[in-house]
């Protein structure tokens, strides 16, 4: 996939959103981070107990597991969407024309959701890869290959 000079480039996976801007040209790339945003967990696992919930029933002597809420699943949707929305707020300010979204499945399935039209009209690629970990050149590196 081509990167257009100027492109903007978000690489996301759940809990880590950056932002790119290609200062490069499309034969020879050159993602400069633009913005790095972490999700803050309030709910760590350390902390958290993995144990379900146990309700007692008033009549009889059954009890039954709650459902556990998985807090982490929740913070991830949360976040895809807030990936959605600070994408729609620089779309509508033309903070760029066109737009590649790297994330791993899930998260995409779920910005895509949240897509608004005018990050629709600029979207260029998506590639469903879990890259936020990985060096600026390799994710241009796969970015180009894909």
């Amino acid at each position: 996939m081509w990167i257009d000079h100027d492109a903007m480039v978000l690489v996301a996976d759940g809990r880590k959103m950056l932002f790119f801007r290609n200062k490069g040209d499309r034969m020879a790339p050159n993602l400069e981070a633009e913005t790095v945003k972490l999700q803050d967990n309030p709910y760590d696992r350390d902390q958290a107990s993995d144990a379900p919930g146990r309700s007692i029933n008033s009549v009889g002597s059954s009890r039954s597991a709650m459902e556990q809420t998985d807090f982490h699943e929740l913070e991830e949707t949360r976040f895809a969407a807030e990936a959605a929305e600070l994408l729609k707020r620089r779309a509508l300010s033309n903070e760029f024309e066109k737009l590649i979204v790297v994330a791993p499945p899930a998260a995409l399935g779920e910005m895509r959701k949240h897509y608004h039209k005018e990050v629709q009209s600029r979207l260029v690629g998506e590639i469903a890869k879990d890259l936020a970990n990985h060096p600026v050149p390799e994710i241009e590196k796969i970015i180009a290959q894909s």
